[in-house]
C-alpha cells in the first residue's frame, strides 16, 4: 500500500496559512517554519545560514555516479532526501507564496521564503541531468 507522507515543514505551513484563528500568532510561527526549512538543508550551507548548529553535509552525494547531487532538503531530520516528499513540499510552498506573498512581505520573511524555494529548485535542476534521467531517490 502506498501512503502519502507529509513533511513536518509542509504541515506547519498548512497550519500557518489555513487555520482561521484570531489567537494564532502568525508573526511567531512563520519565521519558525522557515527556520525548519533551513535546518533541513543538505549540502554546502550559505554563510548567512541562520541555524548555526547545522553544518555542511552530504558533500559527496552523487560522487559515485559522477553527478553533483549536493543540496536539497533532508526529510524530517533523518538524513534522507526523498524524490517525492521534497518536490511536493517545495511545490506547495511555492504555491502558498503565490497566494500569500503580501502576508510574507508584511512579516518580512519574503527573502527567506524565496531562498527556501530556490534551495530546493536548484537541487531538482542538478538531479535532472538530461531528458528522462532524474537522480532523485523515490520512496
Amino acid at each position: 500500500m502506498i501512503g502519502v507522507k507529509f513533511s513536518p515543514a509542509l504541515l506547519m505551513l498548512f497550519t500557518i496559512f489555513s487555520t482561521p484563528s484570531q489567537a494564532f500568532d502568525y508573526a511567531d510561527a512563520l519565521p519558525k517554519s522557515l527556520l525548519y526549512f533551513e535546518a533541513q538543508r543538505s549540502g554546502r550551507l550559505p554563510y548567512h545560514q541562520r541555524v548555526s548548529w547545522r553544518h555542511h553535509s552530504g558533500l559527496t552525494d552523487g560522487l559515485e555516479q559522477g553527478v553533483d547531487l549536493v543540496g536539497g532538503y533532508y526529510d524530517a531530520g533523518d538524513h534522507v532526501k526523498f524524490g517525492l516528499p521534497m518536490p511536493f513540499t517545495v511545490t506547495m510552498f511555492s504555491w502558498e507564496m503565490g497566494c500569500y506573498n503580501v502576508l510574507m512581505g508584511c512579516y518580512r520573511e519574503m527573502e527567506h521564503a524565496l531562498e527556501a524555494i530556490k534551495w530546493g529548485a536548484d537541487y531538482f535542476s542538478k538531479a535532472h541531468t538530461r531528458p528522462n534521467v532524474n537522480y532523485m531517490l523515490h520512496a
